[in-house]
């Protein structure tokens, strides 16, 4: 089946996956320390909130090829 992954691109799949969930760990925490010490820098925070977004988005495409739907 040509859609189907071997194990080697399986782990290769899931180790990234583990390191962009680590990343996305790293950021939330980032931006509550932060919002914490009531940082003024609005800009900074941004552009933390918008590498999370784009890591989210990574972390759901990975996701979606590691276990693509079965819909039939």
């Amino acid at each position: 089946m040509p859609g189907r992954m071997n194990d080697e691109e399986r782990a290769a799949f899931q180790a990234e996956l583990d390191r962009l969930r680590e990343e996305h760990r790293d950021l939330d925490a980032a931006i509550v320390a932060l919002q914490s010490v009531g940082s003024l820098d609005q800009l900074q925070l941004q552009r933390l909130k918008k590498r999370k977004l784009v890591l989210r988005d990574r972390i759901q495409m990975l996701e979606d090829q590691i276990t693509p739907d079965i819909i039939a």
